[in-house]
């Protein structure tokens, strides 16, 4: 093989080779691209998927991330008044509840009542439907 030879081989494998790469980084930008797109209708169709996402994720890190003693002594009274105004908040929701169902006129006893009434029509419905089936059935015998 002549020096020519050799060096158009060289040449043409290096070309090929040129094209090969050229054409993988376009297929890689494509997927990059397209990606890209996906990502961005994921985000428009559900953002607060994305949103609930991002804080399990930062509520995980902190999780796993230790606290520093400063941490704790500067967050201690924090934490306990937040707990406090939780549990207030709490307890004076259940009250402002109770009075608006009171208010309603809905009380345990007459939500027991209801949900035995329906209980009663369901029951009702089905047995009367029952005896219909089997009242076709029979007519079609």
């Amino acid at each position: 093989m002549t020096d020519t030879q050799t060096q158009d081989r060289v040449a043409d494998a290096t070309a090929d080779i040129k094209a090969d790469v050229h054409d993988r980084l376009d297929d890689a930008k494509h997927a990059a691209s397209d990606a890209a797109r996906r990502t961005a209708d994921a985000i428009e169709a559900n953002p607060l998927a994305i949103v609930a996402g991002g804080i399990a994720i930062g509520a995980l890190a902190g999780a796993l991330i230790p606290r520093s003693a400063k941490e704790k002594q500067l967050l201690a009274p924090l934490g306990r008044s937040l707990g406090e105004r939780a549990r207030s908040a709490v307890a004076a929701a259940r009250e402002a509840g109770a009075t608006e169902l009171q208010n309603a006129g809905l009380s345990k006893d007459a939500a027991k009542d209801q949900v035995k009434s329906l209980f009663q029509g369901i029951a009702k419905a089905a047995t009367t439907a029952g005896s219909a089936a089997a009242q076709s059935a029979r007519a079609k015998d």
